[in-house]
């Protein structure tokens, strides 16, 4: 298995949805390969921090803040007069 098959079926392998066949294939290829362990280590750690988080709501200052940001950096990159055309 290449690095790139291993990647696009990362999703469902870190979820457990995979077919065992695959998984087998999946572990014998991060057995090998440092690079991918790494990416799937952070995928599950990603996963087991937004599980186990608690909404922490924004400020009022720094929501309005955030939203005029993108605001800005959107029109910035699709000006108005863009979207006419």
């Amino acid at each position: 298995m290449k690095c790139e098959e291993l990647l696009a079926a990362l999703n469902e392998y870190v979820d457990g949805q995979q077919k065992s066949a695959l998984c087998q294939a999946l572990q014998e290829h991060l057995a090998q390969c440092n690079p991918c362990q790494v990416v799937v280590d952070n995928i599950r750690q990603t996963i087991t921090l937004y599980r186990c988080g608690e909404v922490v709501p924004l400020p009022a200052e720094l929501h309005e803040h955030l939203r005029d940001l993108l605001r800005e950096r959107w029109a910035a990159r699709f000006p108005p007069d863009q979207a006419a055309r």
